[in-house]
Formats: C-alpha cells, structure tokens, sequence
C-alpha cells in the first residue's frame, strides 16, 4: 500500500478482497443489487467467486447497450451517461424495484443496497484515460426509512482498458465493505477505497456522504480529506457545502480565480472581487453565461502556522459559503500549476485576481528551481493565450505610494520579460479601486478579533462580523480555554 496515504499495515490488518467479499456473503441480511455500466461487472464478479453469494445478490446487470440503459433508467437527454445524476437514476430505480419484490414481512431483518457504478474505460487512441462515478445506497438498519449513500468520481490513470476493470472491481468492494463495516469512521472508509491498489492507478476526485448516518458528516472535510492522502490535486464545494466535481464545475467555462488565506474573508478580498469580475465580464472573449468565480486556498496556506486546523478550514469555508461563492482547495502552491490544472478542463478566457506582493513572486526565479526549463517553462504554462492578471494595489506602508503594475520591482534579471507580459496586455491593473479600505489585512483582522480589539468589524462585508459573533468563528479555541479556566 502507498506510503502518501498515512496507513501503517504493520500495525493494522487488511482484510483481503475475497475475505471482504465471503464477510459480505456470510452475512444473512446484507442483501442488494449491482448495476455496472461500461466497464463490465466487474464488482459482482469478486462476490461471486468468493462464493456464498447468493445470500447477497438480489441481482446483477450490466445493461451496456444505451437503447436498453435507456429503457431502464430513462434517456439522457444531454447524451452524457458516464455522469452523477445517471449514477442517481441507477441507484433509485434499483433500490424501488428491491423495496417493490423482496417482502418485508418474509425478510424482517433484511438490510437492502444498491451498489451502481456508470465508467467509461480509456478509449482506443488512449487520449482520454477513462472516469467513472460509483456509487452505494444502503441501509444499517432494516426499520429506517431513510437510505444512506456514498457516491464518489474517480479518474483512471493505468493506460490498459483491462487494468482499469480490475481496479474498479475492487473499489467497488472496498467501497461496499466500507459502508457496511467502516460507516462509523468515514475518515477512515476514504483510504480503505484504496486497500490492495496501488496510489497511482486512480485518483478520487470528489466524495459525498449522505443519510441519517452521516449526519454528521462535513463533505467539505471529506473534501480536504482528499487532499490531505493524496488522492487528487484540487477539490471542490459549492455555497451549500456539498463537494463539486471540478470537471464538471470548469468544462468549457470561462473562469476568475482569486487566491487568498481568507481568514477572514475581507472587504479587500472582496473589493478585488467585484472589480475584477466588472473587468472580466466585460471582455469580449467572455460568455458570461459560462462564467464562473472561484475562490481558491491552497494547501501551503492552510499549513501556514504548522499542522493543518480542520476548525479553521471550515470557519473559512463558512464565510466564502454564506456569501455564496465556490471555493477550491488545492495543492497548487505556484500560480502556473493552477492555470495548467484549469487548462486541463477549458480553452476559454482564464483571470487571475492577485496583488501586488503575488505578482512580485511569480517572478521570483526561486519558485521554479525545479523545472528543467526554469521560470521560462513554468511561464509558458502560465501566461497562454487566454490568460491575463487582474493587479489589485497595494499601498507602500512606508512611502505611502500606490504601487501598481507600472512601478513594482522585480529582480534586475526578470525587468525585461515583466516588460514583456505587461506590454502584451497579460498584466492588467484594477484602477477602480477603494482606496478607503487598502490598509486592511487578513492577518490584522484576525489579530484584533483574538485579542478582542475594537474596529475589527468595519474590516469585513456587511454580515460577516455577525456570523463569526455569532458561530466563534476564528475564536473557538480561546473561548474554550477561556471556560477552562474559570473551571
């Protein structure tokens, strides 16, 4: 098993495959269906060779041709079927027809599943390497009335149509198993996927859990769950707080990006925001009806004093959520890694909305040491065709002067390609700006409202200050400490 993923196999036993599958089996009331689109089924097939598996399966169909998938599950109008809801469709209709043929008064103490996956393989010219959505609705109790589900995407990155059969087979038991005997621990079910497969043969991109066991559950730290074992590079979460799949979220759209510690949410960050939206919007190159703002941290910053604090993502999270935007976490530290994992989903109009600091340091030869090209190949990666920098200023604490893209000062060597980029239009500055407000920081908000000094809260956009009041967002640790003490 891969190191990145913090399991310790010397001290903790594995089940194998066919010991999950034959404890599944062996079990009188786990009772349910497969339905597996595309690549086979290739997850009934280790319940039916581990044997006992009549016990267990109800049913398992691959209804491969789309004329008959249609005429099970409905049509897809849009003609995508390797997608979440078509996964949704599959687990529903399979889970009504179980509720429908299997008595309750024969079968009192059934617990019922569904188990669906919808995967498309790496095709013929091995472009696209193949994704796949999987999927389990289950109960742990046969008198509740509410199904718990787990859904997850995953991306295959073995370059053998055969190898990604394989390994979607025994995610599906391992997801399977764990929703029957890790549910308690969800933190924990996330590495279990990866039991008896290598690191590098997937990447699981996004993960919700849902129903009256997982109540809960935060899908946002499932989220930075993800990041944190290395199983993909960016995540995603809407204003609802449910995960988003990124693919799905950047396909085809045009997209502004604004990076930031947003702890607190300020009213500079969202003063950049809206004036570099204007700016963005207005570009011709621009569908504002495929137009999407994200909100980006990235992992460095959330490890900025030390181990990661889960309290202190979510208390971010909250705030980005309850204005309404879209926040990814990622493990971009260097801009041009962002834009190269953006390219990956769109050929539209990219924005970047930064200050002046972080323009300093994009051209800061330091950060690209590791490339064999140097800042030339992360720049070429970074400043494409559709890409341009919305430059919000900075006020100089001692001058007193407004730096802009005009006067800022980068290293002697890089004066001549900051030319470059600048009179090719990539850098563009933000002129609109409050200047009422630029002597604000995260950090110094963050400060007063620890130390409980005043003025913190005309800092922030309207409502904020009251959420954090109200919730001890930012403030939990010293409040607690604080009635430790007095105890």
């Amino acid at each position: 098993m891969a190191s990145v993923l913090k399991r310790d196999t010397a001290f903790e036993n594995i089940p194998s495959i066919k010991a999950k599958t034959l404890r599944i089996n062996l079990n009188p009331d786990i009772y349910g269906t497969f339905a597996e689109i595309g690549a086979g089924q290739e997850t009934a097939r280790h319940f039916f060779r581990s044997g006992g598996a009549s016990g267990t399966i109800a049913k398992a169909m691959s209804a491969y041709d789309k004329d008959f998938s249609d005429a099970i599950y409905g049509d897809e109008k849009d003609g995508r079927y390797v997608t979440q809801p078509r996964l949704k469709k599959m687990l529903s209709h399979e889970m009504r027809l179980m509720e429908e043929r299997i008595s309750r008064d024969t079968h009192p103490e059934r617990l019922f599943f569904s188990y669906a996956n919808t995967v498309a393989t790496i095709d013929f010219s091995k472009r696209y390497k193949g994704h796949g959505w999987v999927g389990i609705r289950f109960q742990l109790d046969p008198h509740q009335k509410e199904f718990d589900e787990i859904i997850l995407h995953m991306r295959f990155k073995q370059n053998e149509a055969r190898l990604q059969q394989e390994t979607l087979g025994i995610v599906g038991v391992n997801l399977i198993y764990g929703a029957f005997y890790k549910y308690h621990k969800p933190r924990k079910l996330l590495k279990y996927l990866y039991d008896h497969i290598d690191q590098d043969t997937i990447e699981i991109d996004m993960v919700n859990f849902s129903g009256p066991n997982f109540k809960g559950v935060d899908n946002r730290l499932m989220s930075l769950q993800l990041i944190r074992n290395d199983m993909t590079d960016a995540v995603m979460f809407g204003p609802d707080g449910n995960n988003l799949l990124p693919a799905t979220i950047l396909y085809k759209k045009n997209i502004l990006a604004l990076r930031g510690s947003f702890r607190p949410v300020t009213k500079v960050n969202m003063d950049m925001f809206e004036k570099s939206y204007d700016i963005f919007v207005r570009d011709p190159a621009v569908d504002v009806e495929k137009a999407i703002v994200i909100f980006e941290i990235t992992l460095a910053n959330l490890k900025a004093s030390g181990e990661i604090d889960e309290q202190d993502f979510m208390d971010r999270a909250e705030l980005l959520c309850s204005l309404g935007h879209t926040v990814m976490i990622s493990k971009f530290q260097e801009y041009y890694r962002l834009v190269e994992y953006l390219n990956n989903y769109t050929k539209a109009h990219i924005g970047l909305t930064m200050g002046v600091n972080n323009l300093v340091d994009i051209f800061d030869e330091k950060y690209y040491r590791h490339l064999s090209g140097g800042i030339l190949e992360a720049f070429g990666k970074l400043f494409f065709k559709e890409l341009q920098v919305y430059l919000y200023p900075m006020k100089n604490a001692e001058t007193g002067q407004i730096m802009t893209s005009n006067n800022i000062k980068v290293h002697p060597r890089m004066k001549e390609l900051y030319k470059f980029f600048k009179y090719n239009g990539k850098v563009m500055d933000i002129i609109d700006y409050d200047p009422e407000i630029m002597h604000i920081f995260s950090r110094d908000v963050l400060k007063k409202l620890i130390n409980n000094e005043e003025g913190w809260e005309d800092m922030l956009p309207e409502g904020i200050a009251e959420t954090i009041k109200e919730k001890n967002l930012f403030t939990r640790k010293m409040v607690k400490q604080k009635e430790e003490a007095k105890t």
